[in-house]
């Protein structure tokens, strides 16, 4: 989908996107050389640094902390976009009473962070009677988050929607509501299905946050089995390798998502 959103290189910005790309790879492959270097020099690439990450009752900890974070970033995800979705309709809303409100939850949410927001939750709330259990001391502030971050992607997507679906709709017949809900949302989740994927990853890797309220998300799992094992370095290139493996799986899956996607003209987000 971002192929509507902007427009399409020309040859000298592709040149330079390309220069740009290996310097920056060079820079990357150069500072893991160091690191490498500095690993080995300190005797943390010994064989035996290592060799507990061979064994089950290692990989099954760390897995049920990736079964948590991928719990979490479920839940989130699906509360988000359905709140995301009642957000975009109330921005595009005739109605002021209803578009004033969501125009100023998703322009402000959108500002602040999502530690604030985690921060608001976990030591807020108690205050004022509402404590709530450790799952959803993550999810709450996630959701809040991403809503408005899914509200402006399903608002583009609508709008990406040619003017005469909307007219054959209420030609034939069709209510206004009848006619977003039957016509256009379909087609709408279509466009914006690839930026959906890719948004959620983000959201994946936000899940993280939950060290803060103690949640035993893989971030936590991990910070836990470094201090009973004392291999920091170890456990957390581990975590970091399962992070890029779950999250490069879900960016592939938005490219592919993405490819499949006919080329349309630019529209006004």
């Amino acid at each position: 989908m971002s192929n509507v959103l902007f427009d399409e290189p020309g040859p000298r910005a592709r040149r330079r996107i390309r220069i740009a790309t290996i310097a920056g790879a060079v820079v990357l492959l150069g500072l893991v050389a160091l690191a490498v270097r500095q690993f080995a020099a300190n005797g943390q690439l010994a064989a035996d640094r290592w060799q507990p990450y061979a064994t089950w009752p290692m990989w099954r900890y760390l897995l049920g902390g990736l079964w948590s974070t991928v719990l979490a970033a479920v839940v989130s995800a699906a509360l988000s976009m359905a709140a995301g979705l009642a957000l975009a309709l109330g921005r595009l809303s005739r109605r002021p009473w209803v578009r004033m409100p969501s125009a100023a939850y998703v322009e402000t949410v959108r500002t602040i962070p999502v530690l604030v927001l985690v921060y608001v939750v976990l030591f807020a709330l108690p205050r004022y009677g509402l404590d709530l259990p450790l799952f959803w001391k993550l999810v709450v502030p996630l959701t809040v988050s991403n809503a408005s971050l899914f509200a402006e992607v399903f608002r583009a997507g609508i709008l990406s929607i040619e003017r005469g679906q909307s007219e054959a709709g209420l030609a034939v017949g069709l209510t206004q509501g009848q006619t977003m809900r039957l016509i256009v949302l379909p087609q709408a989740a279509r466009r914006v299905l690839p930026s959906i994927v890719s948004q959620s990853v983000g959201l994946l890797k936000d899940t993280s946050l939950g060290f803060v309220v103690s949640y035993a998300e893989l971030l936590y799992s991990g910070k836990v089995l470094a201090n009973y094992n004392g291999l920091l370095i170890q456990t957390y290139i581990v975590v970091a390798l399962v992070y890029l493996v779950v999250n490069a799986s879900l960016s592939k899956l938005a490219r592919t998502l993405e490819a499949r996607q006919p080329r349309r003209r630019l529209f006004r987000v």
